[in-house]
């Protein structure tokens, strides 16, 4: 008996059709899943099969480069180091055959609402990227990397690190972002304070 409801993996093993990709056509709003009880997803046969014969669409998911570049530095000073992390990634990107999409920024790594990393983040999320690659693991983030690692591999991502230590050169970081965090601590810090005398005196 033919199923009219599959699971990602039976698409994959009919149709060839990798999950991420299922992943990037619903959010483009092109395939619409049926949700089991268990909140799983169940494509339809005749709704897959539909969108195969749209010969526009393979171009379209492949429209953009499936390798992500990331560099970062903490400040301006440091944009000379950044264009160096840029230009090796790109040169090993070259040597793997690797279209890729470079997203450089600056910003402390411990800042969590990094635009260059949300917008990483949000291909991820979409099916739309096959690899992020970093030059030194702190690049990504000081602290919390192995949740977005894990991130990244839930949805099919695999992260490359080209080296383990971090350069000399930018030593001088975590220093600077030891300070940022001080401070945001001290601003919570005090911040509650000042709310705690105003309560006191009201």
């Amino acid at each position: 008996m033919d199923l009219l409801l599959l699971t990602a993996q039976q698409v994959g093993e009919r149709y060839g059709l990798h999950r991420n990709t299922l992943y990037a056509w619903e959010q483009q709003g092109l395939l619409h899943p049926v949700r089991t009880p268990g909140g799983r997803r169940r494509y339809r046969r005749d709704e897959i099969e539909r969108l195969l014969t749209l010969e526009s669409l393979p171009v379209q998911a492949e429209s953009r480069p499936r390798t992500v570049l990331y560099a970062r530095v903490s400040t301006r000073k440091q944009e000379p180091f950044l264009q160096a992390q840029v230009a090796r990634l790109e040169a090993f990107a070259r040597e793997q055959g690797w279209d890729c999409e470079v997203v450089a920024e600056v910003a402390s790594g411990v800042n969590e609402n990094r635009r260059g990393l949300l917008k990483v983040l949000n291909r991820a999320r979409r099916g739309e990227l096959d690899r992020v690659v970093v030059e030194y693991e702190d690049r990504l983030a000081r602290f919390g990397l192995g949740y977005l690692r894990a991130f990244l591999q839930a949805f099919g991502v695999e992260l490359v690190v080209l080296n383990g230590k971090e350069r000399k050169e930018l030593g001088e970081e975590l220093a600077e972002d030891l300070v940022a965090i001080v401070a945001s601590f001290a601003a919570r810090i005090y911040g509650k304070g000042d709310s705690g005398e105003e309560t006191g005196q009201g």
